[in-house]
């Protein structure tokens, strides 16, 4: 089961339950990540005194395409504490992929959550936040040695 750390912040009608997994390994659920809409995900970020960092999980590829701006490449498949990191340790995390079809964004959740960070999973991905018509950004991700 997992268990919350620090405070809610009530923002705007908005809670932001901070959470992380258990120390103790177990198999990911439900509880130990949150879900948060891109409308949400956006005001509360430009409210909040919370320090959040989105993650991309998809493809290099995909991020150089578009992206979320400040958003970092993370690819769930090359989730690591090596790969966390370089990631602001008090970071409240939040993972997107493509929309609702695509489960990369729930898959590299469920890992950082194992991983003993905050984090929540924006659900729609990067097609949902363009359609609200938020900017995105294009180019290249920054290699992790060189930030």
């Amino acid at each position: 089961m997992a268990r919350s750390i620090g405070r809610s912040r009530t923002l705007e009608e908005n809670t932001i339950d901070v959470v992380v997994a258990p120390k103790a390994p177990m198999a990911p659920t439900s509880s130990s990540r949150r879900r948060i809409e891109v409308v949400r995900t956006r005001t509360t970020m430009q409210s909040s005194p919370v320090v959040w960092s989105q993650c991309s999980t998809r493809s290099p590829e995909a991020y150089a395409a578009g992206h979320i701006p400040g958003a970092v490449s993370l690819p769930h498949a090359t989730i690591d504490a090596a790969a966390l990191a370089s990631l602001p340790a008090r970071a409240l995390l939040v993972t997107y992929c493509w929309g609702p079809a695509c489960n990369a964004a729930a898959k590299g959740a469920a890992r950082i959550a194992e991983l003993g960070r905050p984090v929540k999973e924006m659900i729609g991905g990067i097609d949902a936040w363009r359609a609200e018509g938020f900017p995105v950004e294009h180019g290249q991700p920054v290699p992790s040695d060189a930030a």
